[in-house]
């Protein structure tokens, strides 16, 4: 399997890298082009690593040996089209070359078994393609959504760009707004540079959730603020706190320091670590690091001191990154002789990039350390800020956002980034067009990168004069910018009009049969309940133009049921067993139901199935018919769930964060659409992301309880304001009381 790995940066000017527009429109189509690593396997079964050039202009992709603007007349050694089946799926770091690369999948949704691997340099520049290409498969839907196939509509363009090689040129150049450039040459990605990408973010609110901790300021220090949670949530023993500062720089930057484990760098900021060492890794989003202190800097015990801790990663959908680090024990790293076994404390990061200030074009970002602490010695230090407690562990944890800030400050080519390089319309033949291709427009993107090419393109680079030979490839790992925006709230939705007004509705049974029983108050465990809607935050009126959000009303659907199954591997269609809520009797005479078909990837396999029935037949004018009846490229993009871990495990909850997510875009979903029913069959294991969260999760799962909000994402301003179609509260659940289904 042939992978390309980016070596290069996305960068975003303003709009223009999200912006869609038309060449019939005359807007223009925005391209997307940079070096980037070639990853596969040759004849003979050997790696390899080739600089490479991709470009991609609508939804066509090609792939060059050198620039083709540099280049005049040079042609694509791969070349394919994205469809609107295309999947990306985020599968984290992986070591190529002794260097760390940001790999993403490409799949078709209806045939997985076509597929083919994009690595990146940086977790920012993942970011960027990802973008890049999802705005390719949006191109894609856009011509299904016209009401013409896929192949009359390439064979209209090929018809339309037909003409002398002149005429096209020119009319490409016309109908080209920008040319987004990634990156600034191969000459920049083989060099030790601590310099990162700028990437534009806005200020984000904290989630679409309600806060369950209640933050209070205890202390300033060093530009940073320390918080103690004082909420009535806290067990007694230990206590919650975190500081919180502004960064000068990229998110992106951030997270290169932060996971850096470069001996020197960290003597620089981090007063804690003398050494740390990768000790193993796993999935791309986990892994062990050992690390030793000596102690004498912060106690008077002079022996020295060594740990074991895992830390896990992950990106929201919102662009929010999370690091979580927890004590570990590892084989590799027994106790070693002279040291003595530290306990690091559980801590969590959280970056977010914030939005510049017209004055400024400076990068910013929101970086927050929450760790927990002995209540006994952190009530002493806030009493006395001279006791003990500064010169232990949880002390220098909780200060090193400080030193972060500090040693970032101090170091320029970390917080001046590099500006975004946009090149005007130039373009001569090196371009790719439609009319060039004609004659690959049977191939998606994933059987372009993972079709068979000749010796001299792929497994030989003897005519790359770009780059230093170099034996091995030194990559950097940076993380990518939040998007996400300020939060009022106001006045909830009104419902009447989403289903039929002029049709009586009916008494929805109460003792519908299902696997999980209903509970009766908070205290019942193992079971579920319907909780109202005021605990998220949805789109308002007036999302579109001052971007408020207002508190959830009540459901539009109502929970009438939840299966909770054990399964060999993941159903699909689960709403045709018979066993199944929808083929009761009761179920046959509901107006509507929804059914969503959670499969939780662990052993066994797990199916939590929620069952939302409509006491009335859909409006055909409305939001929800038209995501009922749409096309799956629709649903995918607007099918939105908010979670919200109302009780459990500090680090649970970070983990899995309140802000919503379109799972369409973050993992599988397939539709199915027959009678009375829609089903969506929601895939978590095809994520690895998504494995990894659902992992930490069901290893607390007794003792949480979890709100799911599920809607449909308000685009338009007559879909304005949002609603929640169904809401769900876990209380507890057991895994071992999960019921097997039937074959």
């Amino acid at each position: 399997m042939d992978a390309v790995a980016t070596g290069s940066e996305l960068n975003k000017s303003g709009s223009g890298g999200s912006e869609r527009s038309d060449d019939s429109g005359g807007g223009g189509i925005f391209e997307y082009s940079g070096w980037v690593y070639h990853l596969g396997v040759n004849s003979i079964g050997h790696e390899y690593c080739h600089l490479r050039f991709l470009f991609i202009r609508g939804k066509y992709v090609a792939m060059y040996k050198r620039d083709p603007h540099e280049n005049p007349g040079i042609k694509p050694i791969r070349r394919g089209v994205v469809g609107p089946t295309l999947m990306v799926e985020e599968l984290g770091r992986r070591k190529v070359n002794n260097g760390d690369l940001y790999v993403l999948r490409f799949y078709n949704r209806l045939d997985e078994t076509k597929k083919g691997d994009i690595a990146c340099a940086t977790a920012g520049e993942a970011r960027g393609w990802m973008e890049a290409f999802d705005q390719a498969k949006q191109q894609a839907e856009l011509e299904l959504s016209k009401g013409i196939s896929a192949r009359d509509k390439l064979n209209m363009e090929n018809e339309i760009n037909l003409e002398g090689h002149r005429p096209r040129v020119r009319r490409y150049a016309h109908g080209l707004r920008k040319l987004i450039r990634i990156g600034q040459g191969p000459e920049k990605l083989l060099r030790q540079s601590s310099k990162l990408s700028r990437t534009d973010g806005f200020e984000g609110d904290g989630g679409d959730a309600v806060e369950a901790h209640q933050w209070k300021c205890v202390f300033t220090l060093a530009g940073i603020r320390i918080f103690e949670d004082v909420s009535d949530h806290k067990n007694g023993k230990t206590v919650l706190a975190k500081s919180v500062g502004v960064v000068d720089a990229t998110a992106d930057t951030v997270f290169e320091v932060i996971l850096n484990t470069d001996q020197q760098k960290r003597y620089e900021w981090d007063t804690l670590i003398c050494d740390l060492e990768l000790v193993d890794s796993y999935d791309g989003h986990y892994d062990v690091v050992y690390g030793t202190y000596d102690s004498k800097y912060l106690s008077r015990w002079h022996s020295k001191q060594d740990f074991v801790f895992s830390r896990q990663w992950f990106r929201g959908q919102d662009g929010t990154y999370t690091i979580l680090q927890c004590p570990a024990i590892h084989k590799k790293k027994p106790p070693i002789h002279g040291y003595r076994r530290a306990k690091v404390n559980p801590t969590s990061w959280e970056i977010r990039n914030l939005s510049t200030s017209g004055a400024s074009n400076s990068p910013r970002c929101l970086v927050t350390h929450t760790l927990e602490i002995n209540s006994s010695s952190w009530c002493r230090w806030k009493n006395n800020q001279n006791s003990k407690f500064q010169r232990s562990i949880p002390h220098a944890l909780l200060f090193q956002v400080a030193g972060l800030k500090e040693y970032i400050a101090a170091n320029p080519a970390l917080h001046h980034e590099n500006a975004t390089t946009v090149v005007h319309s130039k373009i001569s033949d090196a371009s790719i067009s439609s009319a060039e291709c004609e004659d690959e427009m049977q191939d998606e993107f994933y059987d372009a990168i993972t079709a068979d090419s000749s010796t001299s393109d792929e497994e030989s680079d003897d005519d790359q004069k770009l780059v230093p030979q170099e034996p091995r490839v030194k990559l950097k790992n940076i993380s990518w910018a939040i998007t996400t925006l300020a939060l009022k709230r106001t006045a909830a939705p009104d419902l009447s009009e989403e289903l039929d007004p002029h049709v009586t509705p009916i008494t929805i049974p109460s003792d519908l049969h299902c696997s999980l029983w209903k509970g009766k108050d908070d205290n019942d465990t193992n079971c579920w309940a319907s909780p109202t809607g005021k605990g998220f935050m949805i789109r308002g009126k007036n999302y579109l133009k001052d971007s408020s959000k207002v508190v959830g009303g009540d459901p539009l659907l109502k929970l009438v049921g939840v299966d909770w199954l054990t399964v060999d591997k993941s159903v699909d269609r689960i709403s045709l067993h018979p066993k199944s809520l929808v083929q009761s009797e009761a179920g046959k005479k509901l107006p509507f139901i929804l059914v969503i078909n959670l499969q939780v990837p662990a052993k066994p396999n797990y199916s939590l199935v929620l069952y939302y029935a409509a006491d009335r037949p859909i409006n055909k004018n409305s939001l929800l018919a038209k995501f009922v009846g749409g096309s799956d490229a629709f649903r995918d993009s607007r099918f939105k769930l908010i979670p919200s871990i109302v009780e459990g495990y500090w680090m649970v909850k970070r983990a899995v964060g309140t802000k919503a997510c379109l799972l369409g875009k973050a993992v599988t979903c397939k539709y199915f659409r027959q009678d009375n029913f829609l089903e969506i069959d929601v895939d978590i294991g095809s994520s690895s992301v998504a494995r990894s969260v659902i992992g930490l999760v069901l290893g607390y799962v007794t003792s949480l309880v979890v709100d799911l909000a599920i809607l449909i994402e308000a685009k338009e301003e007559s879909e304005l304001p949002e609603y929640i179609l169904g809401t769900v509260r876990l209380n507890r659940l057991k895994p071992e009381s999960a019921v097997p289904l039937e074959a």
